[in-house]
């Protein structure tokens, strides 16, 4: 599998998710919109296997390769939401937000090759950065919700319920995140002796994890304010990029960050 076939994988996935957002909005084709939205995710998880069986290696050093797995875990946790929730719109969003990525990934290519270097030899590169990825896909949809929310801004019976799907998005995302920073810790540990050096990445990481417990202790302590913890969700959302690739472009982190490996 080579780099230059993406385009194909990518193309079977976006119509099936496309396909499968337009059912979602008829409540009979409920099944039917589940199962293209799983051939899709089945078509470009296929890519991604074969990109790991040609690298040899895990793809997930580079920008582009991480965003392959943003791209694919988005479509899931939106298909999560969808079928625990039946939020018909999830669907829309989370394959649009997918395309965006793919796109950014088709016109930016990053460079893929077998070159690993040993820090990232370890066994707990795969899951720590998987586990992370998972997260933001999961705090993606979270932010669609809060964006939703905060565009309708009327008190509702529906807009309370989407309240509680922020709430429980953000619970499951929080959990992924924590179980990513110590996967991380445990691997920094073996590779560079130590959990914690407050690194760039590592700092914006802690940032972000602290601006997602915000929203959940003001939600817990100001439930009626839902406003101002839809703007936190944002924020905390921001702080997500800004860990993810941002910290890349960053003075700070230039030469110094043991997390750049492009």
């Amino acid at each position: 599998m080579e780099w230059k076939h993406f385009i194909y994988f990518a193309f079977a996935s976006v119509v099936s998710w496309i396909i499968a957002a337009m059912l979602a909005s008829k409540p009979h084709n409920y099944f039917k919109s589940i199962i293209f939205t799983l051939l899709g995710l089945v078509i470009f998880f296929a890519f991604i296997t074969g990109m790991w069986l040609s690298l040899e290696r895990p793809p997930l050093r580079t920008m582009g390769e991480t965003r392959l797995w943003y791209s694919f875990f988005l479509p899931l946790a939106g298909l999560i939401t969808y079928i625990r929730w039946r939020y018909k719109w999830i669907l829309s969003f989370s394959t649009l937000l997918s395309f965006i990525f793919i796109c950014i990934n088709l016109i930016h290519p990053e460079i893929h090759n077998k070159a690993l270097m040993p820090a990232l030899q370890s066994p707990w590169f795969a899951p720590h950065v998987i586990v992370y990825m998972l997260a933001y896909a999961v705090f993606s949809v979270a932010t669609l919700n809060a964006l939703y929310l905060l565009i309708k801004m009327n008190k509702t019976e529906k807009q309370t319920a989407t309240m509680a799907l922020c709430d429980n998005l953000a619970y499951v995302g929080i959990a992924f995140i924590t179980i990513g920073m110590i996967f991380g810790a445990v691997w920094a540990k073996a590779a560079w002796g130590h959990y914690w050096s407050w690194d760039p990445k590592e700092t914006w990481a802690a940032a972000t994890w602290m601006g997602y417990l915000l929203y959940i202790h003001f939600r817990l302590h100001k439930p009626a304010e839902w406003k101002i913890s839809l703007y936190l969700l944002i924020f905390s959302f921001v702080l997500l990029q800004i860990c993810w690739f941002g910290v890349n472009y960053l003075p700070s982190a230039r030469g110094v960050s043991v997390h750049v490996y492009n």
